[in-house]
Parts: structure tokens; C-alpha cells; sequence
């Protein structure tokens, strides 16, 4: 449903117009008064359109309502919709007995989603709750596409957190992919399009998304810190491993280049052996000092 303008007019200029008549009944009901008074014959006409002119009056004030800022009056007529007023201020609307005045927050609003226990993309059990940054946009969907809107977006938030949950890993072991762990722009990013095609039917804006948390589960969480410890360890070797084997391929370079001397294979393996040693050992290296020849 598109949402429109309603007829209105602001309520100063209704509030003194409402006054006029006011004045105007009550003149008329005092001349018809008082010219019964003074010849005893009664004036109807007078007093009847006083009378008329103060019930127009009176229904009058019935069309006065106050918008606040940051809020919304989404009117309907017998059922059907009239329109939505967002300006803030006090406004005037026809006062038709079945005129309904239904007021929409169009205030930000966060939504902050209970823990979830969903399975990831490899089938581990996690933990995941999300923020949800929102608010209404079109008072007209909000109001009668949907049937209670803020419900609505409680539901959908909670689907999309569980989708979104499903399709990566928590980590990702492989040198390609996106994982939830390493990756959370990308996958944030994800679920805040997911949840705005979801919510676009209820004139809801997903302003921002962002994981609250992330973890796993309790029965796994022991199992998944010593393998991630290890991968750790495996990582942290690894890179020791290239370095060590970077410095000894440039000590071999140097000392070929200038000359300083001569080793064969077998003297060239040695050396190669004993600086991995020296360079990835967690301890500290305990040199000997070599008193004889080269050969010795």
C-alpha cells in the first residue's frame, strides 16, 4: 500500500474559526432570548440557528489532534485510508464520527535478538544473537500490510540471524571463503540485505546490523579451543619454518658472493642443518667452538 498525504489544516487556523462560530451561536441564541423578552413572542428562527451553529461548533473540536515529532497519524474513513500526517504540530481533520487516528513511531529503534543455538555451515553447533537498527519508513504498510509491525520485525530478525548462521562456518580452514569469525563485515553485510528484503513489506529501513555475539555452543566450545590452539601452533611453525629457511638460503647467497669460503654438499647440508636448529629451536642454541681444521 503507497502511503499518502492526508487533507488537513493546521489547528490554530481551526481553533479560531471554531471560536467564530462559537461567538456567532451564542450571539444568535442571545437575540432570539432577548427579543423574546421584550415583545413575549418567541423568535425560533434565532434560537434554532444559535442552537445549529453551536453544535457545528461543538463538532468542531472533535478534528483537533497533536502530532508529535518523529511520529505519525495514519487516518482511515469507514474503513478505508485516508492518509497519514507526519508533520509535527497540532492539525484539524474533518471530525467524521468514524474517522480513526491510529499513531506509528517512526523513531530509530534497536532490537536486540535472544541467543540463538543454530548449526553453522559445517554443522557445529553455535551461539548467535544479533542488533537489529530499524525503523518505519511507510506508515501504510506498517499499518495494514502487516499485522503488528514491531511483531513482525522480532520474527524476521530471528529467521534471517538463523539463515544467515547456516551458510558460513564459525571458521574457515581453507584458504578461500568467508568464515563468521574472520569475517564479520561480509557477513553482517549479508544479513542486513537479507532483512530488508524481508522487512520492505511492512515499510520497515534496516539502518544497521551487528552481531551481539558469537560463540560455541557449551557441549563443543572444549573440543573447538584445542583445535583451534593447534591450528595456532601449526600456523606460528609454519611461518617460523619460511623464515629460517628464507635466512639460510641468504647466508649461503652471501657467502658464495664474497668468497669468504668454499663448502661442498656435504659441508653446505651441515650448515644448513645445524642454522635450522639454531633458528626454529624454542630454546636458546649452546655453540661449540671448533678447534681443528674444517674437516675435524
Amino acid at each position: 500500500m503507497q502511503e499518502r498525504k492526508a487533507s488537513t489544516v493546521r489547528g490554530l487556523v481551526m481553533f479560531v474559526a471554531t471560536l467564530a462560530l462559537f461567538a456567532a451561536g451564542g450571539y444568535l441564541v442571545y437575540l432570539g432570548v432577548r427579543d423574546v423578552a421584550a415583545t413575549g413572542r418567541p423568535h425560533a428562527g434565532e434560537i434554532v440557528g444559535g442552537v445549529v451553529v453551536l453544535f457545528f461548533a461543538l463538532w468542531s473540536c472533535l478534528g483537533f489532534f497533536l502530532v508529535f515529532p518523529n511520529e505519525a497519524n495514519v487516518l482511515t474513513i469507514v474503513g478505508r485510508y485516508f492518509g497519514t500526517e507526519k508533520r509535527a504540530g497540532w492539525f484539524w481533520t474533518v471530525p467524521i464520527p468514524l474517522v480513526l487516528r491510529q499513531r506509528v513511531s517512526q523513531r530509530i529503534q534497536n532490537f536486540d535478538s535472544e541467543t540463538l543455538k543454530v548449526n553453522d555451515a559445517n554443522g557445529n553447533p553455535i551461539e548467535v544473537a544479533a542488533v537489529i537498527v530499524w525503523r518505519v519508513v511507510n506508515t501504510a504498510q506498517a499499518t495494514f500490510d502487516v499485522e503488528d509491525y514491531e511483531d513482525f520485525v522480532r520474527i524476521q530478525t530471528e529467521t534471517a540471524v538463523r539463515h544467515m548462521a547456516s551458510e558460513y562456518p564459525y571458521d574457515n580452514y581453507e584458504p578461500t571463503g568467508f568464515s563468521l569469525r574472520a569475517n564479520a563485515d561480509e557477513v553482517t553485510d549479508s544479513l542486513h540485505r537479507e532483512l530488508q528484503e524481508h522487512l520492505h513489506a511492512a515499510g520497515v529501513e534496516v539502518m544497521r546490523t551487528q552481531l551481539r555475539r558469537l560463540a560455541y555452543a557449551p557441549e563443543i566450545a572444549a573440543d573447538m579451543l584445542r583445535r583451534q590452539q593447534a591450528e595456532a601452533v601449526v600456523a606460528a611453525r609454519t611461518r617460523i619454518v619460511e623464515g629460517a629457511v628464507g635466512m639460510v638460503e641468504h647466508a649461503l647467497d652471501m657467502l658464495n658472493e664474497r668468497n669468504v669460503v668454499a663448502l661442498d654438499e656435504e659441508r653446505k647440508a651441515a650448515m644448513v642443518s645445524n642454522l635450522l636448529v639454531v633458528l626454529t629451536s624454542e630454546h636458546h642454541a649452546q655453540p661449540v667452538v671448533n678447534a681443528g681444521t674444517l674437516y675435524q
